[in-house]
């Protein structure tokens, strides 16, 4: 078998609390605000100089951005790395009034934006501000440039209600960070060029339809905007063979492009390290997937009560943090966990269906650095992702088997798990392989806590739009995101299609 060398290991766990979690899943490390790393966008060693854009187009310098690395005019944004963690980056721009016609309705608030310009390669695009209280009111349009073309995009609409994903009010993930507020990130694929505007809601005249209900001022756009181009980074390189348990066929790399010329010891980080000890039970020390295991063989895996009806359905296969090339030196250090799993809520990303399979892992990247440097967010958001094609990834660290605390749902994060299907499922039918995967994923893990997926499970809701804090909400056990807040999440078809999931779920558990 393959050596691992692997330094300062002892990060993990040894002088962690710990909070007993449903079986079969083993006590965990309870999030600890005092021992996390305090949140800042320049408090990394590496720092970068930030573009800023006057009225007149002319560009200056100030301040610092989220970016990894400093690089010269010309030279690919790729930050120094090592084998085991991909590069990525991000540049923040601070949008400013754009020129407006001059037939402007008079006391109407500003468009702000960025005009037409260069940029180093990027792959995602968002808008963040400085209070994460505040509510975007308008319309956020951004266009793109494909890398090394002249090929601009149409206009591309840009989710603006995104508040709805996050921690919850008051928790230590919320109050302990600098958080921000963000729209949803926007996948466009390898671009060099970005033009933004954001259009704020306009005011209500006498004349206008339903102006009674509306507010008779502008509406100001948040303070401190800023535009976020994030680069995923390379993918993760090919991970060389390794010694498979007996009676079971070695779990081939994924998403590799060239096969290994050798099969050398991989050294590991102590981040890297970290977030893989947690999936022990289920994969070895680095490995880049945790491979299926048929119902019987889950079954054989799970201690169960003397006489317990095993209802729980086969592990699928997960691509580990690893798999899809997640820094783990830009999430916080520690583990935060919950008592159980008694709920699964269902998302899409929002980050639009322009990507391939192959680009999954880099959506992912993407999004996890949006959550985590551009947003203040102390991870991946949600607990799990599914891609159009059905493949299954870890998302926030902690271990797949466990109780994870995640920012998925606000209100309702406390016992349960997100799953967020990448792409955007309000007008497009969510493929059936996603749906499938959805399934598989919540008849595994649903049933390591004892939960029955056509089921209804009573949780308390920490505050939202929707259920003021503490009051106690009854919902299905696989609920859409819109469930437990007033958002569009998942999207209307992604929704409509929970009912199958629920029974195909129950059905893989032997209900």
């Amino acid at each position: 078998m393959r050596a691992l060398l692997v330094t300062s290991v002892g990060v993990t766990c040894a002088a962690a609390l710990t909070l007993p979690l449903a079986a079969p899943a083993s006590s965990a490390p309870v999030l600890s605000s005092a021992s996390a790393r305090p949140p800042s966008l320049t408090t990394e060693p590496r720092t970068d100089t930030i573009d800023t854009i006057d009225t007149s187009g002319t560009t200056g310098t100030s301040g610092t951005t989220t970016s990894d690395t400093t690089a010269p005019d010309g030279a690919e944004p790729r930050a120094a790395k090592s084998a085991a963690e991909p590069a990525g980056s991000t540049q923040s721009l601070p949008l400013a009034p754009l020129a407006v016609p001059s037939n402007r309705v008079a006391g109407a608030p500003a468009v702000q934006g960025l005009p037409q310009r260069d940029a180093r390669p990027f792959s995602l695009v968002g808008v963040v501000w400085d209070d994460a209280e505040a509510e975007l009111h308008g319309t956020v349009q951004v266009r793109t440039r494909a890398t090394g073309t002249t090929r601009w995009s149409d206009w591309q609409d840009v989710e603006t209600h995104n508040a709805d994903h996050a921690a919850d009010l008051g928790s230590a993930e919320r109050e302990g960070r600098t958080v921000r507020g963000a729209t949803a990130p926007l996948w466009v694929g390898d671009s060099d060029g970005v033009e933004v505007r954001v259009r704020p809601e306009s005011p209500a005249t006498p004349e206008s339809p339903g102006s009674q209900d509306r507010a008779a001022t502008p509406v100001p756009l948040p303070e401190g905007m800023r535009l976020e181009l994030v680069d995923p980074g390379e993918d993760p390189a090919p991970e060389p063979a390794r010694g498979a348990p007996a009676n079971r066929a070695a779990v081939p790399a994924v998403f590799a492009d060239t096969p290994p010329t050798a099969a050398l010891p991989e050294v590991l980080t102590a981040e890297i390290a970290a977030a893989s000890a947690v999936n022990a039970e289920v994969a070895e020390l680095g490995a880049s997937v945790i491979p299926a295991l048929t119902q019987a063989e889950t079954v054989e895996s799970v201690n169960l009560a003397p006489g317990a009806k095993p209802y729980i359905g086969p592990r699928p296969r997960i691509v580990t943090r690893k798999g899809w090339g997640a820094d783990e030196k830009l999430r916080e250090r520690n583990f935060g966990y919950t008592k159980s799993v008694k709920a699964a809520f269902v998302h899409h990303s929002a980050t639009g269906n322009n990507y391939t399979c192959k680009q999954a892992p880099s959506v992912l990247r993407s999004i996890y650095r949006y959550h985590v440097k551009s947003s203040g967010w102390r991870d991946f958001g949600y607990n799990f992702a599914v891609d159009k094609c059905g493949n299954i990834y870890e998302g926030r660290a902690g271990g797949v088997t466990k109780a994870v605390l995640g920012a998925h749902t606000l209100g309702f994060n406390t016992n349960t798990m997100g799953i967020a299907v990448l792409g955007s499922y309000g007008s497009t039918n969510p493929p059936a392989a996603a749906v499938t995967a959805v399934s598989k994923l919540t008849a595994w893990k649903l049933g390591l806590f004892g939960a029955n997926p056509k089921g209804k499970v009573t949780l308390v809701s920490g505050g939202s739009n929707k259920y003021r804090k503490g009051v106690k909400v009854k919902m299905n056990v696989i609920s859409g995101h819109r469930d437990g807040f007033a958002t569009e999440c998942p999207g209307a078809r992604l929704y409509k299609k929970l009912g199958t999931a629920r029974t195909s779920s129950a059905k893989l558990q032997g209900r």
